[in-house]
């Protein structure tokens, strides 16, 4: 399809990326490549009426003993078999764990093959001394072909414990030759599933063994769906929001963007919704909100933020500000990260920085401005180089211990209701070196984009 002539409008990429669309669409092509029906539409609409792309696909591995079972099959029936299982309404709606198989690189490309393609791949692990000890003691019950360990699951009726026999094949030697053949063929298997696999060390209780699996099938690997940087800053005066801002546009190539220096610039251009900002901004009063909207939408809907995405700190300065840019489909990014073993939470790409106000009037009050470079200076953390320069530097008016003082108080009037506004977003600690509160940023904005939480297993 050709490219369209203009971008699309701002509400269909927002409603594009909350719908995971791109994924949707990924996966159906991915479907198609594998499955090459003869009528694709009507194979793609099937797939949609499925509604089974996130239904859990897992695979559980391991050495013998290690926690899951095995049967001796030869591989093409075992392909053959699990293809038929995984086809049913159930596997297909609800999904599916396939304990013990792939056990070799044959298995697993018969696996592919099939279109059987897991998520999670979990690979239990386990001293081998650990594991020939743990084959030792199992016992298996003849009548319910229950089995049992004398150590870990021994049967509390008596009954049942009398009629326990030790399997045939516990031999530590058959054991041994198991696992040798097991350490043959895993390297080659990890090799196939090294993107979707995590080791994890059966050698501990089974309910901590559980929680970790169930952590990491319960997560989402990375998108790739393409991710345009829409980031908030909000924060108090002198709280070194232009400065992170700066750095984030100069890595990455967003667009950076001051609410305050966008409407300066509108006047300046003289452009129709600068005209009407104009007389506010001349006599020292805010601009109307709905008019602050119209200048911030025509920037943001601009191509270069929709193709490269962009940071903007100066508004939202309240609760009606916020929402009338969720409205205008004004949303940042969202992101998924873990908040404990149990769930993910969405996150916004919204940081509020925090800093003490001994730190912010130490910050504004002593700026200074050379008003023949231009250069600006601070009495404290750069001070001019020249007693020459020193004598002509000037304060700006907005820095004046009570103007400062106001401003704050204004930030902090609505801070509480817009930090409730974005419940989910990232608290920064400001009073630090801007360049640790760079990668604290930054390494929030890199992690995965959002999907949706996987259903308990």
């Amino acid at each position: 399809m050709d490219a369209p002539a203009r971008p699309w409008p701002p509400p269909l990429g927002a409603y594009a990326e909350e719908r995971e669309l791109f994924r949707l669409l990924q996966n159906m092509l991915e479907e198609l490549l594998i499955h090459k029906p003869d009528d694709p539409i009507q194979y793609m609409i099937n797939h949609l009426k499925q509604n089974n792309d996130d239904a859990p696909r897992i695979c559980v591995l391991g050495p013998p003993a290690s926690g899951k079972t095995t049967v001796e099959i030869p591989n093409a029936l075992w392909a053959n078999l699990i293809q038929e299982r995984l086809s049913n309404v159930d596997c297909m709606k609800q999904g599916w764990i396939l304990e013990g198989f792939p056990e070799n690189q044959e298995q697993a490309w018969m696996l592919q093959s099939s279109g059987i393609i897991p998520r999670h791949v979990v690979v239990l692990y386990a001293a081998d001394t650990v594991l020939i000890e743990r084959n030792s003691g199992k016992r298996l019950d003849p009548f319910t072909e229950e089995v049992y360990h004398t150590t870990f699951g021994w049967p509390s009726d008596p009954l049942v414990q009398q009629r326990l026999v030790k399997p045939e094949d516990l031999s530590e030697q058959k054991m041994s030759n198991k696992l040798l053949e097991y350490h043959r063929n895993f390297p080659a298997v990890f090799q196939i599933y090294q993107k979707v696999l995590k080791s994890i060390n059966a050698d501990q209780p089974s309910m901590d063994v559980l929680s970790q699996v169930l952590t990491y099938v319960q997560t989402r690997h990375r998108s790739a769906a393409p991710f345009t940087p829409r980031i908030l800053f909000c924060g108090p005066p002198g709280s070194g929001k232009s400065l992170q801002a700066a750095l984030i546009a100069q890595k990455y190539g967003v667009v950076n963007i001051c609410c305050g220096q966008l409407l300066k610039e509108a006047v300046a251009d003289k452009t129709k919704l600068g005209e009407l900002a104009k007389p506010y901004i001349d006599n020292g009063y805010p601009v109307p909100d709905n008019l602050v909207m119209k200048i911030l939408a025509e920037r943001l809907n601009a191509l270069d933020c929709m193709t490269n995405g962009w940071v903007l700190y100066g508004f939202p300065r309240d609760i009606e500000q916020g929402e009338e840019l969720q409205k205008s489909h004004i949303i940042p990014n969202r992101i998924e990260t873990s908040s404990s073993e149990e769930e993910q939470l969405i996150i916004k790409l919204v940081f509020f920085f925090n800093l003490p106000y001994e730190c912010i009037m130490e910050r504004l009050s002593q700026r200074r401005i050379d008003p023949v470079t231009g250069e600006r200076y601070h009495t404290t953390f750069r001070p001019a180089p020249t007693p020459e320069i020193q004598a002509r530097l000037r304060q700006n008016p907005r820095d004046t211990e009570e103007n400062i003082e106001k401003r704050v108080e204004t930030y902090y009037r609505n801070a509480k209701e817009l930090e409730d506004f974005y419940e989910d977003a990232f608290h920064v600690n400001a009073d630090q070196d801007p360049h640790v509160v760079f990668e604290f940023i930054e390494s929030s904005i890199i992690k995965p984009l959002p999907c949706k939480k996987l259903k308990s297993l």
